[in-house]
C-alpha cells in the first residue's frame, strides 16, 4: 500500500503534474477538436491537466485534476499562441465521482460544468462516449493526446501531441496492486517507448473515434503500461449528472454504439 501511495503521489498535482505524451508525434492543428486544456489553481499551486468535451457545457477529465479554480481552454493547438479558435471558460461546478479513492486511484473520473455553452466549430466539438455495455478488449490500438513532457527529463510541450497505444491484457498491469480491470484499462506495450506521462492526466484514449479511457497514472520512469480509467462503467453516472433537473437543456451526450 505504501508503494502504491508513493506511485500515485508522484503522478498527482501539484508537484509532479500528471500524465503526458512520450514517443508520440505532433497532432495536425485542430484535428482533435474535443481536446481541452485545464489550468488548475489549488492550494497556492497552478498546474495543468487534459480533458475532453462531451457536450456543449461539460468536459470529462480525471478526478485527481480537481482544484479550487479551473479554467478550460478549447480549440487550442499551440498553447503559446492564442488563436481566434480558442474558447476560454471557467468551470462553475466540479462533479467528482462519489466513490473516487485517491489512495488506490480508483473511480478517477470527474465531470466539469462550464460557465456557459461553447460554440461548436471545426476547432471545438464533442467526442462520443461508449455505451454502458461496451467492454473494450485487449489488442486494440488506440490513441492518446495531450500537451506535456516528451521524456522523463524533458520539459512540457506547448504543442498538442498524440501517440498510438495498445490495450494490454490485465496481467500486464499486475505490478499495480490496486488495478481493477472492470474499472480500468491497462494501456501501452511494455516493449515500446510510448506512453502517457506527467502533465496530461484527464486526457482521452480514443479507439475508433470513441473515447474509451481517461489517463490516470503510471510508473515513475514512464515505462508502459499505464493505467487509464475505463469510461463505459461510468456512462450511467455521466447521464445522471447531465440529466438532472437543474441541468436539463444544457447538455446532449453523444453516445456511440461501437464496442
Amino acid at each position: 500500500m505504501q508503494a502504491l501511495f508513493l506511485l500515485v503521489i508522484l503522478l498527482l498535482p501539484p508537484e509532479a503534474g500528471a500524465e503526458e505524451i512520450i514517443g508520440g508525434v505532433k497532432s495536425k492543428p485542430h484535428s482533435r477538436p474535443y481536446m481541452a486544456h485545464l489550468k488548475i489553481s489549488s492550494g497556492g499551486y497552478t498546474y495543468s491537466c487534459g480533458g475532453f468535451l462531451i457536450s456543449q457545457q461539460f468536459v470529462l477529465t480525471a478526478a485527481h485534476c480537481k482544484g479550487w479554480k479551473i479554467i478550460v481552454i478549447l480549440g487550442a493547438h499551440d498553447l503559446t499562441q492564442e488563436e481566434h479558435t480558442w474558447q476560454k471558460l471557467e468551470v462553475t461546478k466540479q462533479f467528482v465521482h462519489p466513490n473516487y479513492n485517491p489512495f488506490k486511484n480508483l473511480n478517477d473520473i470527474m465531470l466539469l460544468k462550464l460557465q456557459s455553452k461553447v460554440t461548436l466549430t471545426h476547432s471545438v466539438n464533442t467526442v462520443p462516449l461508449p455505451t454502458a455495455s461496451t467492454f473494450i478488449q485487449p489488442g486494440r490500438m488506440c490513441r492518446a493526446a495531450g500537451w506535456g513532457k516528451t521524456g522523463v527529463l524533458e520539459p512540457t510541450s506547448d504543442i498538442l501531441r498524440e501517440v498510438k497505444l495498445r490495450i494490454m491484457h490485465e496481467n500486464a498491469c499486475d505490478h499495480y496492486p490496486a488495478f481493477n480491470n472492470n474499472l480500468q484499462l491497462c494501456v501501452g506495450n511494455p516493449r515500446k517507448i510510448r506512453s502517457a506521462y506527467k502533465g496530461d492526466s484527464g486526457g482521452p484514449l480514443l479507439c475508433a473515434g470513441v473515447a474509451q479511457g481517461i489517463v490516470s497514472y503510471g510508473r515513475f520512469n514512464a515505462q508502459p503500461p499505464a493505467v487509464f480509467t475505463r469510461i463505459s462503467p461510468y456512462v450511467p453516472w455521466i447521464k445522471k449528472i447531465l440529466n438532472k433537473k437543474y441541468l436539463r437543456g444544457t447538455a446532449i451526450l453523444r453516445e456511440s454504439p461501437q464496442t
